[in-house]
């Protein structure tokens, strides 16, 4: 169980494949595995894949403070440093998107290629604080389709929804239809500062996000509760390439792995990474017969 050890904590991580290097950063709740479920073994053959547990996530320690993304984005430079890997394209789903946006704000020369799929962005979050916001009616719908019921008084309460997700089956893998266990995320909610942190701009203001001048490629599912985030980026990111899946939800690295990893490989891979469509333009491209039936 390989680990690093930075800035007084221990890091997990896993690293295969060969080429040129990736990191993968998983998001809130979830842990390095999303990423070998599907994507690691469609992408292996071309890249050297870094996958690692977040602090707090996986079998990384869990401190009890210490989660905004300026703090993950240092924990990532010093994942990079022990490793020996001055420079990499970073992907990053959800909350890891955000860690890898803030980590190519203070170290553009560390980021080759960026790919952000799903940010939400700390510094959008009043999108996201009032009762009209899609996410809160897909959330409600999301539990009830598994006989959990939310108290109208609790529909905007995020810590309680988040706790009543541990009550969802597993979605996807080998283990699909299994019970979770609740307990790394309970952990996770009760001995840490994560849920404040997640809300904490942290420095990662809006004026700096559009000051990003690696090239990036912005991905998001058409069905997205995070829509009004992929407008903003697709409107004020100097260098990006903008994706919006037909049919996707907020986990397309999970929902339609097969059409993801053909959008991360022609960017990463091309010479010319916004080459291959306008910048700032978006494309919906329907799943594969393959992507369909993953």
């Amino acid at each position: 169980m390989p680990k690093v050890e930075t800035n007084g904590i221990r890091l997990h991580y896993l690293q295969v494949g060969q080429g040129p290097d990736v990191i993968l950063l998983h998001g809130l709740g979830g842990n390095l595995a999303i990423w070998f479920l599907y994507l690691v073994d469609q992408l292996r053959s071309s890249f050297r894949l870094t996958a690692v547990d977040l602090r707090g996530h996986g079998k990384s320690d869990m401190p009890p403070t210490g989660y905004t993304t300026a703090d993950m984005a240092k924990d990532l430079a010093g994942l990079m440093d022990a490793l020996e890997i001055p420079r990499a394209h970073i992907i990053g789903h959800s909350f890891g998107a955000d860690i890898a946006l803030h980590f190519t704000i203070l170290h553009p020369e560390r980021v080759d290629r960026l790919v952000v799929l799903e940010p939400g962005i700390a510094a959008l979050l009043q999108h996201r604080k009032t009762e009209k916001w899609v996410g809160w009616d897909y959330w409600v719908d999301k539990l009830a389709e598994f006989g959990i019921r939310v108290p109208p008084e609790k529909k905007y309460d995020i810590d309680y929804l988040l706790r009543q997700t541990v009550h969802i089956p597993i979605h996807f893998g080998p283990a699909k239809g299994r019970p979770r266990n609740p307990k790394p995320l309970l952990d996770l909610l009760d001995t840490t500062t994560i849920v404040r942190d997640y809300e904490d701009v942290a420095g990662m203001t809006l004026d700096k996000i559009e000051g990003i001048q690696n090239p990036t490629l912005v991905v998001y599912g058409k069905k997205s509760h995070f829509l009004v985030t992929y407008e903003h980026l697709k409107a004020h990111l100097p260098r990006c390439r903008t994706v919006l899946i037909p049919d996707g939800e907020h986990y397309g690295p999970l929902e339609q792995p097969d059409l993801h990893a053909d959008h991360l490989a022609n960017f990463l891979l091309s010479e010319d990474a916004l080459g291959l469509l306008p910048g700032g333009s978006d494309k919906e491209q329907a799943p594969s017969k393959e992507a369909s039936n993953g």
